[in-house]
């Protein structure tokens, strides 16, 4: 297995930090914009798509800030893992989304063109295309 490559793509987005964390760090929010449907217990999200599910473990988050999953059939890659981050420009107050993923080297811009799929999904969702 080739050794996964890590990208950053930035997503300027119009709404309130608050709100936004509420979208990528609840299940119910996740389940608006990135799957079907989103279930989890404690630290482990189970993300289902029409006829599939995955699970993923939650890292880490830093509440109105960021979340950090680790796709649980990843095990063998322990660096491995997709970040959502909100950042917020200090002077101008604009909000913008920073996502963190890994993939294979030929396949980072198939994975930038799913989140940019996903994220275009939530700014439907908060009214902010």
């Amino acid at each position: 297995m080739d050794d996964k490559v890590k990208f950053d793509i930035e997503f300027p987005i119009h709404a309130s930090p608050q709100l936004l964390y509420q979208y990528i760090s609840t299940p119910s929010g996740l389940s608006e914009w990135f799957s079907d449907n989103v279930n989890s217990r404690g630290e482990l999200f189970t993300f289902i798509w029409d006829d599939s599910e995955e699970q993923a473990k939650l890292l880490s988050k830093k509440s109105g800030e960021r979340v950090k999953f680790r796709w649980l059939n990843d095990e063998d890659d322990q660096v491995s893992y997709f970040e959502i981050r909100i950042q917020v420009d200090e002077i101008t107050k604009d909000v913008s989304l920073m996502v963190t993923d890994f993939a294979e080297e030929d396949e980072v811009d198939e994975a930038k063109m799913l989140w940019e799929n996903q994220i275009s999904d939530l700014k439907h969702v908060l009214g902010s295309v």
